[in-house]
């Protein structure tokens, strides 16, 4: 669903830049606040770990289309929906400077539709109220279904606004729709199955690593959490090595839909950011070099965060 320049005015993405960027500070804060710092290594391998399964697409049956997971369900339940925010916003710019993924000017529309709408909308108001632990995992499976259909529907909604209101007339709002809603259902639909799946399994195995489980409050690292957190990394490392043979090479739900309404797959050439050294992912080492800077970004933020944080009590107390 990665919005790409062609699709967006200046003043619209000026609207969601600012409205991205201002949901990054109150994110910064509210983390910040909460000075669990034995946050940041999970939100660094669950970054790492969403970079990575964002890079395989789906093939989506009957359609020719694909598809990939958007994460922010996923890292909600471990991190709650402000860090998952910032953490899922990394990951888009990172895609975004470095992979060329996702338009610059696109940006904050990517930040709104993907990590606002999943991790700040569907999150706390679908995902959160139907899931108190401990919990069956048939609760979890439909709850991560539901929540996932549904933030998926609501970014395809806001991509076709989007779109409108930049004046894009070779995309419809009536017929981008007809394409975009139920071709992102079915996306929706994988996710939620898989996003459940996980958390199913780190209930069973260590529910304290869930941000909305009943012990959540255990800020001790114990050797099993220890354990779960290599396991999200490998699972990122493996994910990121095998991503050129095992992603579908058809378009992505986005691109498909704009094929269907316009004839072609893209509205204009990308252009890539000066930053972006990896276009495309061209590189076997993409995903790993992806998935390293997400943790070091977030590492470096949290970290300035937290302390910047010492720094103003300390000055308060004196």
């Amino acid at each position: 669903m990665h919005m790409a320049d062609a699709l967006v005015s200046p003043p619209v993405a000026a609207v969601a830049g600012v409205a991205a960027a201002s949901l990054l500070v109150v994110a910064t804060r509210k983390v910040a606040k909460s000075q669990r710092t034995d946050i940041i290594p999970l939100m660094g391998v669950m970054g790492a770990f969403v970079f990575a399964a964002q890079m395989i697409n789906f093939s989506i049956p009957g359609t020719g289309s694909s598809g990939h997971i958007i994460g922010g369900i996923l890292l909600a339940a471990f991190l709650g929906p402000w860090a998952a925010y910032l953490t899922l916003c990394s990951v888009l710019i990172i895609q975004c400077l470095v992979f060329a993924d996702g338009g610059l000017m696109a940006l904050g529309c990517n930040m709104i539709n993907m990590a606002a709408v999943s991790t700040l909308i569907g999150y706390p108001l679908l995902y959160k109220p139907l899931v108190k632990y401990p919990i069956s995992t048939a609760r979890i499976m439909a709850a991560s279904v539901l929540a996932c259909v549904l933030s998926l529907e609501g970014g395809a909604l806001l991509v076709s606004a989007e779109t409108v209101a930049s004046g894009i007339t070779a995309l419809p709002l009536g017929k981008f729709l007809m394409f975009m809603l139920p071709i992102h259902l079915a996306i929706g639909i994988c996710e939620g199955v898989a996003t459940g799946l996980v958390i199913a399994f780190v209930q069973r195995y260590n529910a304290s690593l869930l941000s909305g489980a009943v012990d959540a409050g255990t800020h001790k690292t114990s050797p099993r959490r220890k354990q779960v957190l290599w396991g999200f990394g490998i699972a990122a490392l493996v994910l990121a090595v095998a991503f050129t043979w095992i992603a579908s090479a058809n378009p992505d739900g986005l691109e498909w839909s704009i094929e269907k309404v316009a004839g072609v797959a893209e509205l204009a050439p990308a252009q890539a950011p000066a930053t972006a050294f990896m276009p495309d992912y061209e590189s076997h080492f993409a995903g790993i070099v992806g998935g390293v800077l997400v943790m070091i970004t977030l590492w470096a933020v949290t970290m300035l965060m937290f302390r910047r944080r010492r720094q103003a009590s300390a000055q308060r107390i004196k």
